[in-house]
């Protein structure tokens, strides 16, 4: 009987972004690809902006979000619930952050090592 040997496969993927900010939305959108949250445009721009700016209540972060993507408050408001059901954020001490699993330093070169596993 002949059994077929298991083959480790190892793709890499290059690819370069000038801003912090554009970096965070690649990461987030992967993130909810790979673990099928399902997060919208917005949101994964939302948990990208929050990543680098902190607290989304701080009323010059929500000011800012509104402005450079055209939302509303209240559409904040509502992807804050959404991230906190799947565990993105978390509230500590009274304010929502970045669930720190899934919190990096954007400003650095980051590497990902995906496994997807048999088994």
């Amino acid at each position: 009987m002949e059994t077929k040997e298991k083959k480790t496969i190892v793709q890499k993927i290059n690819l370069s972004e000038k801003e912090s900010l554009s970096i965070a939305q690649r990461y987030y959108s992967l993130l909810s690809a790979i673990s099928n949250t399902k997060l919208t445009t917005r949101e994964i721009q939302l948990v990208a902006f929050i990543s680098l700016k902190g607290n989304i209540h701080y009323s010059s972060n929500r000011e800012e979000f509104c402005t450079m993507y055209k939302s509303s408050p209240q559409s904040i408001n509502n992807m804050v619930s959404k991230l906190r059901r799947v565990k993105i954020l978390i509230k500590e001490t009274g304010k929502t952050n970045i669930n720190p699993q899934f919190l990096l330093d954007f400003n650095n070169d980051i590497i990902l090592q995906i496994s997807l596993l048999h088994g």
